[in-house]
């Protein structure tokens, strides 16, 4: 048990580095509503689309999606755009 909360509280700070380093400062509410998350799997998903969502706002409407999320798919997902 304890594992899995060091490993969420650094996938958190991971999932909040690669957001800063690709949009800048992070306003407290997302950063809030992501410390919310528990689910590993919802954390991961996360990192893969902050790291290829070419905007902000891709990224939040993915974060509202919350554990159902599963395909990070198309162009919606193409870093370059």
């Amino acid at each position: 048990m304890f594992e899995e909360d060091a490993n969420a509280v650094q996938d958190r700070e991971d999932l909040l580095t690669v957001l800063r380093m690709r949009f800048g400062e992070i306003s407290p509410g997302i950063i809030d509503e992501i410390y919310q998350i528990k689910e590993m799997d919802t954390l991961e998903r996360l990192i893969l689309v902050a790291a290829n969502t070419p905007n902000l706002s891709t990224f939040l409407e993915e974060l509202k999606v919350g554990p159902g999320g599963f395909k990070i798919l198309g162009e919606r997902f193409n870093p370059i755009n």
